[in-house]
């Protein structure tokens, strides 16, 4: 009777190891939660939601504009922001619209916001050059900015995020769970 208690109890304790184990592999490696600090990302993402973070996302393939993307910022924070320009890209704004290579692009995610403004524009004008002293965003790095534009300190400030700072992708909210959704 001892003996299969012992059994029992042995077998509990290598079923706990390697859930540990697993957990600890899946989110070192694969997916993280992650809780959105700050309002710099409204009105796609609230202050306080919950987000899971893809890490595989960017071992597998290479970033695309106007991803989400987490990464170490240099203040020793993790931030949250859209991937705004690529490695070699020209980006600019101005009149309130996005150009990047020359090219102008639609941001509706920006909408809302737009709508709300009266004094001035969502995003004042700038040049990259202007912001990071370059005419295009280095290779291996990202030009990344908040959409809550007045409001977020970015790639304008911070300069851009080398692609080993980048944590991954997040597209999906846990929590609340009444805005359980995934985001473009």
């Amino acid at each position: 009777m001892a003996e299969k208690k012992k059994n029992e109890l042995w077998e509990w304790t290598k079923a706990l190891l390697i859930a540990v184990v697993l957990a600890a592999v899946i989110r070192y490696f694969l997916f993280a939660p992650i809780v959105v600090d700050g309002l710099s990302m409204m009105p796609t993402l609230h202050d306080q939601d919950r987000m899971i973070v893809n890490k595989l996302s960017y071992k597998i393939g290479e970033p695309e504009r106007f991803d989400i993307i987490v990464f170490h910022a240099p203040e020793n924070k993790d931030y949250i922001k859209r991937v705004i320009g690529l490695p070699g890209d020209k980006v600019e704004y101005k009149n309130d619209m996005l150009y990047v290579n020359g090219k102008a692009y639609e941001e509706p995610y920006l909408e809302e916001y737009k709508k709300q403004v009266i004094d001035g524009p969502l995003t004042d004008p700038f040049t990259l050059e202007e912001k990071i002293g370059r005419e295009t965003v280095p290779e291996g790095h990202l030009f990344v900015m908040g959409d809550n534009r007045r409001f977020s300190k970015d790639s304008r400030h911070i300069g851009t995020v080398p692609f080993e700072e980048v944590l991954g992708k997040t597209s999906i909210i846990y929590w609340p769970i009444e805005d359980i959704r995934t985001i473009d």
